[in-house]
């Protein structure tokens, strides 16, 4: 593939990098930290680290459970929840506005459950009477480090076809149930991005998917028409980052290249030129916590992966958390910015 105008050859000195980060869920959020610490308006003079000028996120709008699903059914708004925790991760202040975006009232009342930051995007939104503007003015509020979109601004839901042949509707449901997924639709099936997101795809130097629950916070996303042909067409470097475990009713027994290639199928279109991929084994006391609900450390085999055309790259992304399996962001961080700026090189790997 040849190097294009937006690629590292092409880029001036001093000159940042232009990326769109894609998923939902804490994943992306989590990604999100470890790149704003990479956002200034021109690199350093006295670092041979790249920067990035311009940082989008773009997150799935399926939520129907929680503080987002009641908000969503009671006021008829886009699910706030994943994107307040984008909002809260971009902040420039995490200290008290963060904290308090993250609040969660509890007792006994009317309010016991929801988050403050999801109270305020409903309030906002009733205020412009439009979501995607509810979200860009607390964004200017929180001075965060990017842009944050909704994959689509329609209300939409998930159905699920389940190994069983059955049919299962909505978000909460599809992770509730015991049966394995093979087949996830959008309901209402022809909804649209935003032009926002459209543009900053067309731009973008590096475009990531993941980490993120498979079916609910990846694949969402590569359902909207335009959403994966744009990702297709752009000029950027694609990168999966995987996840670290499976997941129950997600991606149980599914390996690294398996979710490669669910994204594939539901895209419709190939779409990755790198996959992130841990090598940190995890401690036998992770595996034992994990087995007990039948998931496990995710298999990545190089020859498979290789097979896809997606040139994997091997990382210590793993640390435990109170025995957790977290990734480590700031490492993924800075491996995406030094994949970006060697890009064309990255990208002829596959070739």
């Amino acid at each position: 593939m040849p190097a294009s105008k937006n690629s590292a050859s092409a880029r001036q000195p001093g000159e940042g990098l232009r990326i769109v980060a894609i998923g939902g869920g804490t994943g992306l959020s989590t990604l999100l930290k470890g790149l704003r610490d990479h956002v200034r308006e021109a690199a350093r003079p006295d670092s041979a680290v790249p920067c990035i000028s311009d940082l989008t996120a773009v997150v799935t709008v399926t939520d129907d459970g929680g503080s987002s699903g009641r908000l969503r059914k009671e006021l008829n708004i886009l699910p706030p929840g994943d994107i307040r925790n984008c909002i809260v991760a971009l902040s420039e202040d995490q200290a008290l506005l963060a904290r308090l975006f993250q609040y969660r009232f509890e007792g006994v009342s009317a309010l016991t459950g929801h988050n403050f930051g999801n109270l305020f995007l409903a309030a906002l939104a009733g205020v412009t009477g439009d979501f995607a503007e509810a979200v860009k003015l607390s964004s200017e509020i929180l001075a965060t480090r990017g842009h944050i979109y909704p994959a689509t601004t329609a209300n939409v839901e998930l159905e699920a076809i389940m190994n069983d042949g059955s049919r299962v509707r909505g978000e909460t449901s599809i992770t509730a149930s015991q049966h394995g997924i093979t087949r996830l639709e959008m309901v209402p099936p022809d909804v649209s991005p935003m032009q926002e997101t459209l543009d900053a795809l067309a731009r973008a130097d590096l475009i990531t998917i993941g980490p993120g629950s498979l079916f609910t916070s990846l694949i969402p996303n590569v359902l909207v028409r335009g959403i994966p042909e744009a990702i297709a067409k752009s000029p950027a470097l694609k990168v999966y980052v995987c996840n670290l475990m499976t997941q129950a009713n997600e991606s149980l027994g599914l390996s690294a290249s398996d979710h490669i290639c669910a994204i594939y199928e539901h895209a419709g279109c190939k779409i990755f030129d790198v996959a992130l991929v841990n090598r940190v084994p995890a401690s036998p006391e992770m595996k034992a916590k994990y087995a007990l609900e039948g998931a496990s450390q995710i298999v990545a085999r190089e020859e498979e992966i290789k097979a896809l055309g997606v040139q994997p790259v091997f990382g210590d992304y793993l640390f435990e958390e109170n025995g957790v399996a977290r990734h480590a962001f700031h490492t993924i961080a800075g491996d995406l910015m030094k994949l970006a700026m060697q890009r064309p090189a990255a990208v002829g790997m596959k070739n």
